[in-house]
């Protein structure tokens, strides 16, 4: 088969790269705040209710644990589902930065409403939830399409480190301010009513604002990605079908692509595990505090920044295949070490892996994905990145929610991790990167 059309030659633009990297800046919040350290943790300590021997209604962590679970995996499936379709509508639309904006605003206004789901009002949370967390997903779709045409093939490990980087230093920066404005002070400010939570819930109002304001530059500076030839309004649907349909059919001319993909259905699953109940697991299992939550998770966005940022530069030197791999092994040693300890010093020396892991294994797939994608198809094919990243993500989950419920620990849940680590590391050998790029035609 012949390459795909060779793109010309990029110079590395700062303006356009900071621009671009400001919305991981901006969007970490979300899955910092909400997804993982705050809120996640307060619906699975706080929003479930049940009754007491006396007949009071009090938490339940466990059922707190389930229907998290459940949410968490309601979203995978959405967004399996979505992606693709929609990666293809905005390619042959030229309406990336349309999208972009139109899920942000969903996202941010999702999120403002969480505020207002008190405890026992668990239905109402998790349509929020799910809605802000499907549109955050779709968001990123458009936004890592961006990264292969902002970025030379030569630097295209280190730009998106640098994005990476950034989002944990804005996801640590927000939670600060959550910290220490809202969740860890005796006098909650603005009449927050801490006997229902209002100063917690309140912290979804910052990662709102938070999101919509450092998403502006992004917005600003930008620019569309016009279609070459874009259909009339009312055939547009039936022609983006059409396209994703030979797409799909396409892509055993990508084989590497493939191979990627199919890899990160399972190591994926396994990290969006870890990340939505790290914090859920420290307070279940090892008795840490929702203030101990919020400084495990400022430590573990340091370290995650460091390693995103870091291994960028070994990304371009090595491949980001390998950095994948390397990524995976810290991983799964952190994980063995979390379910066995029960030590929180322990648990702590975990996390800093963990840290330093997260961040390269998500820009490094990034990267190499951008290294195999085809020109003026990048929209469509992070659509199926994150179908990969979701059409199994259900599974961690639901999985954990399942063996927590059956054993009675969150350890037993945890443990699913490892499964899914060692298969995406099994079908990630057979992923040949030269092979990719040399398909792609985006080696200049």
């Amino acid at each position: 088969m012949e390459p795909a059309r060779q793109p010309a030659t990029r110079r590395l633009d700062r303006r356009t790269v900071w621009a671009w990297s400001l919305y991981d800046f901006a969007n970490s919040s979300f899955t910092t705040l909400v997804v993982t350290f705050i809120y996640g943790t307060y619906f699975t300590g706080y929003m479930a209710l049940t009754s007491d021997v006396t007949g009071a209604r009090v938490p339940d962590p466990e059922l707190g644990t389930v229907l998290w679970s459940r949410g968490v995996a309601i979203t995978a499936i959405c967004v399996a589902l979505l992606s693709p379709f929609l990666g293809a509508l905005a390619d042959r639309s030229g309406s990336r930065k349309r999208f972009l904006v139109a899920t942000t605003a969903i996202c941010v206004a999702g999120t403002a409403m969480l505020f207002f789901a008190e405890p026992g009002e668990v239905v109402h949370a998790l349509f929020w939830f799910i809605l802000a967390n499907i549109a955050f997903e779709m968001g990123a779709v458009f936004y890592n399409a961006y990264l292969p045409e902002i970025a030379p093939p030569d630097a295209i490990g280190r730009v998106s480190g640098y994005g990476w980087a950034l989002g944990y230093v804005g996801g640590l920066l927000c939670m600060a301010i959550a910290l220490v404005v809202f969740v860890q002070i005796d006098v909650p400010p603005f009449g927050l009513d801490k006997a229902t939570g209002e100063h917690v819930r309140a912290t979804n109002l910052l990662v709102a604002a938070w999101f919509a304001l450092f998403s502006i530059p992004t917005f600003l500076i930008l620019r569309e990605v016009p279609a070459e030839d874009k259909p009339r309004p009312g055939a547009l649907l039936k022609a983006s079908f059409g396209e994703l349909m030979e797409t799909a059919r396409e892509l055993k001319r990508y084989r590497e692509i493939v191979r990627l993909l199919v890899a990160r259905l399972f190591y994926n699953d396994g990290l969006v595990t870890l990340i939505a109940f790290g914090g859920i697991y420290a307070q279940g299992t090892l008795g840490f505090t929702i203030e101990e939550v919020l400084l495990f998770g400022i430590v573990l966005n340091v370290m995650a920044g460091l390693g995103a940022f870091g291994f960028g530069f070994l990304d371009d030197k090595l491949g980001g295949r390998t950095v994948i791999f390397i990524s995976l092994a810290l991983l799964t040693v952190a994980s063995l070490l979390a379910i066995l300890t029960t030590s929180k010093a322990v648990f702590w020396a975990s996390g800093i892996l963990v840290g330093i892991a997260i961040g390269p294994n998500q820009a490094s797939s990034r990267s190499l994905l951008g290294r195999f994608v085809p020109d003026d198809k990048e929209t469509e094919f992070f659509g199926f990145f994150a179908f990969s990243g979701k059409a199994t993500a259900f599974i961690g989950p639901l999985m954990l929610g399942i063996l927590t419920d059956v054993f009675g620990t969150q350890r037993a849940g945890v443990s699913i991790v490892l499964v899914l680590f060692a298969i995406g590391a099994l079908v990630l050998t057979r992923v040949n990167e030269a092979e990719g790029i040399r398909l792609a035609g985006r080696n200049a």
